[in-house]
């Protein structure tokens, strides 16, 4: 696949309608050759990358990325989650789109692609995010447990275990500057998610989302979508609204109803 740079004005696509779980998913390029067996190690063990060091690739959204990750009518909102969410299709205003780094879903939801990189030596896997600032989020592997009060991030603290061919990472700890998916699904400190990464075979991995949020929600919620892999696609230097020469892409679009003229956006 090969992707071209994305306007982060783009006009948002319509709620879906169908089951939350599978919603957003986009079929796989009929072109392409059928996939092969899950890569694995000599252990028989899952790999997140390709089936040897020498192949490259990163993993792509099979999904609309300005879709919601759920429909809104199916998501448990609070009174004052759902009218900060309402506003957030008005207004646009991301901030992914002003280099701040993007935690839980909105993590794999750029044109440009992840990659997961595992340190069995160090019990670490770290996911690195091509569309965003130079940032990386780390997985811890080694048993631990989250910390007690752990100071609030973008990408939250998270620890990780295999089940299976999944691996499966809970998060905690996260602060409240960044959304949720790109149509801008708002949370609290109190945001707690377990995300479940099953490789399905060497060119699909189906990824799941389970939210709890007391203070945004009044329920748990689940939401799930998939990731291609890119074969030959490396990581790459991505320059972040350098010197701000698309200042007006850190605004949102070009909806009248809302004031852009400064390129400063709190």
């Amino acid at each position: 696949m090969r992707r071209g740079f994305l306007a982060v004005g783009v006009v948002m696509l319509g709620l879906a309608a169908a089951d939350s779980s599978f919603a957003q998913r986009r079929p796989r390029n009929p072109n392409l050759p059928p996939p092969e067996p899950t890569p694995r190690t000599e252990d028989g063990r899952v790999l997140l990358g390709g089936a040897t060091v020498e192949q490259k690739g990163v993993w792509t959204p099979l999904f609309g990325i300005t879709d919601p990750i759920a429909p809104a009518d199916e998501v448990p909102f609070k009174p004052w989650a759902k009218a900060l969410y309402d506003a957030r299709q008005a207004h646009e205003l991301e901030p992914h789109a002003r280099c701040k780094a993007s935690g839980t879903a909105r993590q794999f939801l750029t044109p440009y692609g992840v990659e997961f990189v595992e340190l069995p030596e160090q019990q670490r896997l770290y996911i690195f995010d091509i569309g965003g600032p130079h940032t990386f989020r780390t997985v811890y592997m080694d048993g631990r447990s989250h910390p007690r009060n752990p100071t609030p991030s973008y990408y939250g603290h998270s620890i990780g275990w295999w089940e299976g061919d999944t691996l499966v990472v809970d998060s905690v700890g996260f602060n409240e500057g960044f959304w949720m998916d790109r149509r801008g699904l708002p949370h609290t400190e109190q945001l707690h998610v377990v995300e479940r990464f099953t490789r399905i075979n060497s060119a699909l991995i189906d990824y799941e989302i389970t939210v709890h949020d007391s203070g945004a929600y009044t329920a748990p919620w689940t939401a799930s979508f998939q990731l291609q892999w890119d074969e030959g696609t490396e990581l790459f230097e991505y320059i972040c609204q350098q010197a701000n020469y698309a200042h007006e892409l850190m605004v949102g679009g070009e909806r009248s109803e809302v004031d852009r003229t400064s390129p400063i956006v709190p």
